[in-house]
């Protein structure tokens, strides 16, 4: 099986060129040769190698070695990690300790055989492969760290509805099954993706969480894929993405749905061939990562409106899951109240704080328009600002958001009577006035009707 290693061959002699191209394609993926150092000097900038072997004297009858020591040093500003093979017809054990300092990795004299060629050729690769293998691990071990700063709690409730949401993560965890999570803003998305994650094979990989709305389309592809040094005018250096962060782990689309259509078609071709590649760069990366994708948007609307691609959509929802707005499990507040009120009394070390009922039931008929963000914020915010042991309404919700919450409320109950007016009315019309017939067409009684035409004042 050929190596996954590319390697360029920089000489002036043809015939060594074509010798060593010969022998080392037999074990590498890619050999390319080049007879003019400036042209692999222009090479190098456009394209990504892991081995070079680089002659030392170019020039008709040089041999001090100079010419391959300042190329050498090019190359390194270029291409710092790269790794270099010096190649001379004249053994000099001092020219081989300059070009050793000034950052080769091995050296190699001419003539030289097959197999020490390939000895010297394996021994760079491994070291290759070495560095790449620490780098991986570095970053992996960073995301692990940061993933272990954020909180992981289990989804509380005993609605049916957080029970079906919880059977249905079991079910899923233990498979590769791209998942689509649906729900509202606030609804705990992310926390269902987690729990996913956490009980997957992949459990002990990184979670890379990706907010698609926050990234600019500019960098949509320096931020998943990765982008070399000098690809663009703020590349800097060389910066992985978060598929190759995400390696062997979870990775995590939040917001899928705010995705444009370009960059969607971006997205599914790496998922339908698996393979990065980073940006300023012609190197194929594979992928072995598990998705989970979310959104708020209604994703069938989306196709339909032109806004989203129908074959995305098949790619990412293998599973689809509805995470349930809070007013439509408003019996679990109470408990997650609790549950937030344990966890920041003992973050801010306050004293037990207590809620009766009466409060209880104020917070289950408040509407949280935030869902359970909203709720976990307000629990921190009433233990951070208690001046009392017991907590009130105005704890969690300011009285100016209360009072703007029951206008809304009176609105929204005026825009209801007028529809309903106007309903009777129209009813009443095409009945000929009749108001049995009427009812009956309403689906309400006929005391009901004659109590409703009463209020509505409708003669």
């Amino acid at each position: 099986m050929l190596q996954n290693t590319k390697i360029l061959i920089v000489d002036d002699d043809q015939g060594v060129l074509y010798t060593a191209k010969m022998i080392l394609k037999q074990h590498y993926q890619q050999v390319d040769t080049e007879s003019n150092p400036v042209s692999a000097f222009e090479k190098l900038k456009k394209e990504d190698y892991d081995i070079i072997i680089l002659d030392m004297n170019f020039m008709s009858g040089a041999t001090s070695g100079e010419e391959g020591i300042d190329w050498l040093k090019k190359i390194l500003e270029v291409q710092p990690d790269i790794h270099v093979i010096m190649d001379t017809a004249y053994g000099d054990i001092d020219l081989a300790v300059q070009s050793m300092k000034e950052g080769a990795v091995d050296f190699i004299t001419k003539p030289w055989d097959k197999e020490k060629l390939l000895v010297t050729v394996h021994n760079t690769n491994n070291l290759v492969k070495s560095r790449k293998e620490v780098e991986s691990l570095q970053s992996k071990q960073k995301i692990l760290l940061e993933d272990a700063k954020n909180e992981f709690t289990l989804m509380i409730g005993r609605e049916a509805s957080i029970k079906a949401i919880r059977k249905t993560i079991n079910k899923v965890a233990k498979t590769d099954a791209n998942l689509l999570i649906l729900g509202e803003n606030g609804t705990g998305k992310e926390l269902v993706a987690r729990m996913v994650h956490f009980q997957s094979m992949r459990k002990d990989q990184p979670f890379i969480k990706v907010d698609l709305g926050a990234i600019p389309e500019t960098l949509f592809e320096s931020e998943l894929f990765g982008h070399k040094k000098g690809a663009f005018t703020d590349a800097k250096e060389d910066r992985v993405g978060r598929f190759e962060m995400a390696e062997e782990g979870t990775l995590f689309l939040d917001e899928i749905g705010n995705l444009n259509l370009n960059l969607q078609a971006k997205l599914l071709s790496v998922l339908q061939n698996k393979i990065i590649n980073r940006v300023g760069s012609g190197e194929s990366i594979p992928i072995n990562i598990r998705l989970i994708c979310a959104t708020n948007k209604n994703l069938q609307e989306e196709i339909s409106n032109g806004n989203f691609r129908l074959d995305l959509l098949y790619r990412i929802n293998t599973v689809e899951l509805m995470v349930p707005p809070l007013r439509d499990h408003k019996q679990d507040i109470p408990l997650l109240i609790n549950h937030f009120l344990s966890m920041y009394t003992a973050k801010y070390q306050k004293k037990r704080l207590q809620i009766d009922e009466h409060t209880y039931k104020e917070l289950m008929n408040y509407a949280w328009p935030g869902n359970i963000r909203e709720l976990r914020h307000a629990v921190e915010r009433a233990v951070i600002l208690a001046e009392n042991r017991k907590l009130e309404m105005t704890d969690f919700v300011p009285a100016s958001h209360l009072q703007d919450m029951e206008v809304n409320e009176m609105m929204d109950s005026v825009k209801m009577d007028e529809v309903e007016k106007k309903t009777i009315l129209e009813a009443l019309e095409k009945n000929g006035g009749n108001q049995s017939l009427t009812a009956k067409a309403l689906g309400i009684g006929r005391t009901t009707l004659y109590r409703k035409i009463k209020r509505y004042n409708i003669k």
